[in-house]
């Protein structure tokens, strides 16, 4: 185990029978990061056809600097259960970068049907990929920087904004603010490069938008710690007035990069944290999580200052459809689980799936509504020696069990099991809790997707 149930305050007493009914874990009442099974920072949240898609930067496991290579995309239709669509470009893009370093904070925007990735690497300057889904595959169509200035390193954390006009905007920089007009294809740009006037408090992380006629820019404000900073102006070149805090600088924290989004009537602020690497280690190291709040703004365009994100509130915006096929990878919390690419025996080559299960751990997906009643689950999964198996809890990792499946061993092929469900009618927050044996040691088994009927 990786100390899971002794973290969440759940002891493996507690879940050794269906017949136990214990309290909730104390940190299901948390805002806690929405991404548990990897490192991820640099929020790049995009509203698109009633989807939020989250693109994010990855922190490699275990380094204690910036080792980032790669960058993530998830995406949510409540706000709270993410589904994890795995890396979906690197640096490997870039054939111009020759490293194996610096994947830095990117922003994604869609325009005429196309995705466009906006790149930093650090010391090498912002790139451009292009893509005809969110989840790629993205290329490199300039084959070189499509910003670069090379007396410095200021060029890192792009943000786009393509206003009602149709005229595009990127603006980035650390220390200082540097903005650009796009052209319409997206990746090249007209007139000079702008270096603009200081906003104070501002650091890095710049995030562009428009709201009701104001502009924002959002930011990290000054190290250490750092907070998110905003101003507003009535053009999008400004001048920019500083307004004060999204949320303030905090101890609790380190670093920050903002992304905001509105989306089904309410307004989100991302940001990263700490939060998840705490829960095992108390040194400072590099290895961050995405969290996010909701936001509200006052009539004049002002935004009313966010508490910490553990503080705030971030509530599911509609109940979650069980009666499709649901990727495992779905969750909203999953703490000590992993998620990987399907091996070669998978049902499909290019699909993820939840790995290093251990006893006592459990998967959550919140707001699950079952309506009048389902009857049947059915999971698609795989071990390779010893297996384990899966509880269907109900409203806590030790609530009420629904239903219960046996994984035998597989030798790592994806099998259909299926159980009879009882008492899953209406909604429910959904525990699924993973049991093994005394022969088994790392992970119990492999889990693709799930349904029920």
């Amino acid at each position: 185990m990786k100390h899971t149930s002794l973290l969440l305050g759940i002891s493996a007493a507690l879940l050794a029978s269906c017949s136990t009914n214990e309290p909730q874990a104390p940190l299901a009442d948390l805002n806690m990061p929405v991404v548990q099974t990897k490192f991820t920072a640099d929020p790049a949240p995009f509203v698109h056809d009633g989807v939020v898609y989250l693109f994010t930067t990855h922190d490699e496991d275990g380094a204690e600097g910036f080792q980032m290579r790669d960058w993530l995309l998830y995406t949510s239709t409540d706000m709270v259960n993410w589904q994890d669509h795995g890396p979906v470009a690197s640096l490997r893009n870039f054939r111009w970068y020759q490293g194996n370093n610096g994947a830095w904070a990117e922003q994604v925007v869609e325009r005429n049907g196309k995705w466009y990735m906006y790149c930093p690497i650090h010391g090498h300057g912002i790139g451009v990929l292009v893509a005809d889904k969110p989840e790629g595959p993205y290329r490199d169509p300039l084959g070189e920087p499509l910003v670069w200035q090379k007396e410095h390193w200021d060029d890192i954390d792009p943000t786009v904004w393509v206003d009602d006009d149709g005229q595009a905007y990127m603006y980035w920089g650390n220390p200082n603010l540097y903005c650009v007009k796009l052209n319409e294809d997206m990746i090249s740009y007209s007139g000079e490069i702008m270096k603009m006037p200081h906003i104070e408090d501002y650091q890095e992380g710049p995030w562009f938008w428009k709201r009701d006629g104001h502009y924002y820019l959002a930011f990290a404000s000054t190290c250490c710690p750092e907070g998110i900073g905003y101003a507003m102006a009535d053009g999008p070149l400004g001048p920019w007035e500083y307004k004060g805090h999204i949320m303030d600088h905090t101890v609790r924290t380190r670093g920050n990069h903002p992304g905001v989004i509105d989306y089904k009537g309410k307004s989100y602020v991302f940001g990263l944290n700490y939060d998840v690497f705490r829960l095992s280690n108390h040194k400072h190291a590099e290895q961050r999580s995405v969290a996010a709040a909701e936001m509200t703004y006052n009539a004049d365009g002002t935004i009313n200052e966010v508490p910490y994100f553990l503080d705030a509130k971030l509530e599911q915006v509609e109940p979650f459809n069980p009666y499709r096929r649901v990727e495992a990878e779905t969750m909203a919390w999953g703490y000590g689980l992993k998620t990987a690419q399907a091996l070669a025996s998978g049902p499909r080559f290019d699909s993820i799936f939840v790995t290093d299960i251990d006893e006592g751990e459990y998967l959550l997906v919140k707001g699950v509504d079952f309506g009048k009643g389902a009857s049947k689950f059915t999971a698609s999964v795989a071990s390779h020696l010893y297996g384990g198996s899966m509880e269907v809890r109900l409203d806590s990792p030790s609530g009420k069990c629904a239903g219960k499946i046996t994984v035998p061993a597989t030798k790592d092929v994806f099998e259909q099991i299926s159980c009879s469900l009882k008492g899953a009618s209406g909604v429910h927050d959904v525990y699924f809790v993973f049991k093994g044996n005394a022969r088994q040691k790392g992970n119990l088994f492999n889990w693709d997707w799930w349904t029920v009927e």
